[in-house]
C-alpha cells in the first residue's frame, strides 16, 4: 500500500522501548562512563502544536559534533582526533506535558568545505500527526551564528526561533512548535 496524505509517520513505540540513558549523548553505550572532554549541558523543552497543546509521545533524535567540533565518523577528515568516549547521538521522547530532555556536551564549531559551522545540535522530530520527519537545528546564543550557512538560510525574522535560551547553569531551553505562525523553522533533506 502506498502512503497517502492521510497517513502519518510510524510505527509508534511505547516509552518502554527506550532504554535508560538513550538521551545521554556523552556515552558510547549505556554502561560506558560519560565523556569529560567538554562542558556538560542539558537541552530541554516542550514540543507543542500551534494551539499550545502538548505533543505526547513524540520521538526526538539529536546528533552533534564533540566539544572540539569533530565527529567520530569516516566522513570527518579529523575523525582520528574525535573524542572516542562521545557518541554524539541520542534519542528522547516527550512525556504527557510534551517535555523532553537531552544530556550532552556543548558542541564545538567546525569547518564544512570553505565555510565555518557554528556550534549546533541537529534534531529530528517524529510521531503521530506528522506526515514526515521534521528536522531542525538548535544553535546557541554565544558565538557567531550569522556566519553559519544553515542559520543564514532562515529569514532574519525567524532566526531567533533556532537559538536555545540559557535556563540556568549548563541548561538550555529549546521549545519546538510544529505548526502555525510561531512555528519552529524546519529543513528538508
Amino acid at each position: 500500500m502506498l502512503p497517502s496524505s492521510e497517513h502519518t509517520i510510524g510505527p509508534f513505540f511505547p516509552q518502554t522501548f527506550f532504554r535508560e540513558g538513550d538521551n545521554d549523548l556523552r556515552r558510547i553505550t549505556a554502561d560506558a562512563a560519560p565523556s569529560t572532554r567538554g562542558e556538560t549541558i542539558t537541552i530541554h523543552g516542550v514540543v507543542l502544536k500551534a494551539d499550545g497543546v502538548a505533543c505526547v509521545n513524540m520521538v526526538l533524535e539529536a546528533w552533534q559534533a564533540d566539544a572540539a567540533g569533530r565527529f567520530n565518523h569516516e566522513a570527518d577528515p579529523e575523525a582520528h582526533l574525535a573524542d572516542p568516549n562521545f557518541l554524539g547521538w541520542g534519542r528522547a521522547w516527550t512525556d504527557a506535558q510534551g517535555r523532553y530532555a537531552f544530556t550532552t556536551l556543548l558542541p564545538g564549531g567546525y569547518a564544512e568545505g570553505n565555510q565555518r559551522r557554528a556550534p549546533h545540535i541537529n534534531l529530528s522530530i517524529m510521531g503521530a500527526g506528522l506526515m514526515r520527519i521534521a528536522r531542525t537545528t538548535l544553535f546557541f546564543p554565544q558565538g557567531d551564528n550569522t556566519a553559519d550557512p544553515v542559520f543564514a538560510l532562515v529569514p532574519e525574522a525567524l532566526q531567533g526561533r533556532l537559538v536555545a535560551q540559557p535556563d540556568g547553569p549548563g541548561r538550555y531551553r529549546f521549545d519546538i512548535i510544529l505548526h502555525g505562525g510561531a512555528e519552529t523553522p524546519f529543513f528538508q533533506d
